[in-house]
């Protein structure tokens, strides 16, 4: 073990020697071309930065949409029960074919709307896991 750590040693010296014996403009060249180097990984690093904090932004963006919508759809929920108890107060001025057509058509754009924003919630999540 210690012959083979003598031998590593041995030909890192040798390669220190070989860059101190290089001509000056070897050592230039070699300093130039880890300038750059260091310089395109630093702007790479920049331009990550960059994108990582875009994508939280639109993180954030996307889940107060999605809380926004979720609130509304309580909201609507609330306000479809509120009128639905009042129609049954009023249901009783209705004849029968009278009440059962305002039901379904009351029931059918609710089912849309529902369609809608369960649609919205989807794609809002969807967008989430993306980001």
């Amino acid at each position: 073990e210690v012959q083979k750590l003598n031998q590593q040693l041995e030909e890192k010296n040798g390669e220190i020697q070989q860059m101190i014996n290089q001509p000056p403009y070897e050592k230039e060249r070699e300093i130039l071309r880890l300038q750059k180097t260091l310089a395109e990984k630093e702007k790479a690093q920049a331009t990550s930065d960059v994108l990582c904090r875009s994508l939280t932004d639109e993180t954030h963006q996307l889940q107060r949409k999605l809380a926004s919508t979720a609130e509304m759809c309580q909201h609507l929920a609330k306000c479809l029960e509120e009128k639905q108890r009042k129609e049954k107060g009023n249901s009783d001025d209705q004849t029968p074919t009278e009440r059962s057509n305002q039901v379904l058509d009351d029931e059918t754009s609710l089912q849309t709307l529902i369609c809608n924003l369960q649609d919205e919630n989807r794609m809002l999540k969807q967008k989430v896991a993306h980001v």
